[in-house]
């Protein structure tokens, strides 16, 4: 089938004047989809936007659960990057020492840094967190400061921005470090229009979203249930 009806929005967003933007972001076999859908959303919106899905082949990979997507570039082909992008990716991805150096590669190059969740916990093994603050999955706190953060930014307070690098919590994070860098490189108005464009406005049900918010018996399930994966990531 042949989409037609969203062309006159990628004309607008695409014109002959404006040069690409591109947008790298980082997928592996067990990749988290929600991770990285905030910034493929937001940032594809923004005038020259190019979304780029690396991985080291073109072979399907299949995000966690049950989430199939086909990388779009591969480490060798991969452009320099405006956007370097990367959420939680299991330990068997993230310990690989092709991909620590491809992200220490990526990451060098491009404008913009982000992690979101454990994919913060990359970026300290490529030795890009020194020093820096940054926010993350609460139950990574330790393995971060392993790795080198200079601050963690408590649960519930956001995405942290240090330099060119923007990091955040899981899940809506994603959506909060693309507005933040879509605002820097395009302008407040850009991220403000894109923020409304897609009617981000979170209203959590349940309000236990943070550790400020959560029961202990809670706090111990999520430890239970994420714990043993953090545990195995290299510091």
């Amino acid at each position: 089938m042949k989409i037609t009806s969203y062309d006159g929005m990628l004309a607008a967003l695409a014109p002959e004047s404006v040069r690409p933007f591109h947008v790298g972001i980082l997928i592996g076999p067990g990749f988290v989809p929600m991770d990285i859908i905030g910034v493929q959303t937001v940032l594809a919106m923004m005038p020259g936007s190019q979304i780029h899905f690396i991985w080291k082949t073109h072979d399907v990979v299949e995000g966690f659960r049950s989430w199939p997507t086909v990388p779009t570039a591969t480490f060798d082909t991969c452009p320099e990057l405006d956007v370097f992008a990367v959420g939680m990716n299991p330990p068997e991805v993230q310990n690989d020492p092709a991909v620590i150096a491809f992200t220490r590669q990526a990451a060098g190059q491009a404008r913009y840094v982000i992690g979101v969740c454990n994919g913060v916990a990359l970026l300290g093994a490529a030795g890009l967190i020194e020093g820096r603050t940054v926010a993350s999955n609460f139950a990574a706190e330790e393995l971060l400061l392993k790795l080198g953060a200079g601050k963690i930014l408590s649960s519930g307070s956001g995405a942290a921005v240090d330099g060119s690098l923007y990091t955040a919590g899981p899940g809506i994070g994603s959506f909060e470090v693309a507005l933040l860098v879509a605002a820097d490189a395009f302008g407040r108005e850009a991220g403000e229009l894109a923020e409304f464009a897609i009617e981000y406005d979170p209203h959590p049900p349940f309000r236990t979203g943070t550790v400020a918010t959560a029961t202990p018996q809670m706090m111990q399930a999520a430890r239970d249930m994420i714990g043993p994966i953090i545990a195995q990531y290299h510091h």
